[in-house]
């Protein structure tokens, strides 16, 4: 029995030492290779110092327990910004917008090295909160709901040149919400009821002047043509027509007159033998 236990044992260790090997080759290549995914770029970082360049998509080799590799997000990112300006008038503007960029490929290794992987919070935030507030500086409140898209090509503009040269672009900026003082939605509502009511009241004027126009144009034309007819009507009257006139008219009878003393003749009673 001591025997046989004795030569299990040599098995045992004879099988040890390449399981072990095994192990190790297997954790050395595990950690000799690394994926970059699509849309990204790979950050190499050698005991600490960034590599420059980047790795593109893909499977690559990389120093077991030396190197490690940084994942960039090329790809369109968003960030929601909720930040408060004040407009030309003084007003506090309260705005909501959401920004879509992304960060250049081959600025990436320069990026993690200088700013680090919160380049969104370090730089991108603050960026957005400068440029806002310095154009919301050059409208009032009321313009700032009235030019929402000046705004936001303005926001692009300038974010992009103060973001370009690091390696972030900004694609485009949404103006979610703009949000103002109690007071100042009070005055412009009290503003637009005032508006509306002048402007009812100037067309309410604007009709009746039309109709008394219309009317007065209407007398005249009827004036014109009432003359127009009796003077027509007065070159056609001549002597003969008119005395046509009266024996159409006429019913055959003579005329009652009076006689001396007060008698009366009825011409239509005397005998006509």
């Amino acid at each position: 029995m001591e025997t046989v236990t004795v030569v299990n044992n040599k098995k045992w260790k004879k099988w040890i030492a390449p399981a072990v090997i095994a192990v190790v080759v297997i954790i050395l290549a595990l950690n000799a290779v690394t994926i970059v995914d699509a849309g990204h770029t790979g950050v190499v970082v050698t005991m600490g110092k960034v590599n420059e360049g980047v790795l593109q998509e893909g499977i690559h080799l990389k120093a077991p327990f030396v190197q490690n590799v940084v994942m960039i997000d090329n790809r369109i990112q968003k960030l929601e910004v909720q930040t408060e300006a004040f407009s030309k008038d003084l007003q506090s503007v309260d705005t909501t917008l959401a920004i879509n960029y992304r960060v250049d490929t081959d600025k990436s290794y320069s990026i993690y090295k200088n700013i680090g992987a919160n380049y969104e919070s370090v730089l991108v935030t603050p960026a957005v909160n400068e440029v806002l507030k310095a154009i919301t500086a050059t409208y009032t409140a009321e313009e700032t709901v009235t030019n929402r898209a000046l705004i936001s090509d303005g926001l692009v503009t300038g974010l992009n040149e103060k973001l370009n040269s690091i390696g972030l672009y900004v694609t485009d900026v949404n103006i979610i919400d703009f949000d103002f003082s109690d007071a100042f939605i009070t005055a412009i509502e009290e503003k637009q009821v005032a508006q509306q009511q002048l402007l009812k009241a100037e067309t309410e004027k604007k009709t009746a002047i039309t109709n008394a126009e219309a009317e007065a144009e209407a007398a005249k034309v009827r004036a014109e043509g009432e003359a127009e007819a009796n003077q027509t009507l007065a070159k056609s009257l001549t002597e003969e027509v008119i005395e046509n006139k009266k024996i159409e008219k006429w019913n055959g009878e003579l005329p009652k007159v009076s006689g001396s003393g007060g008698t009366i003749i009825d011409f239509g009673s005397v005998d006509k033998d």
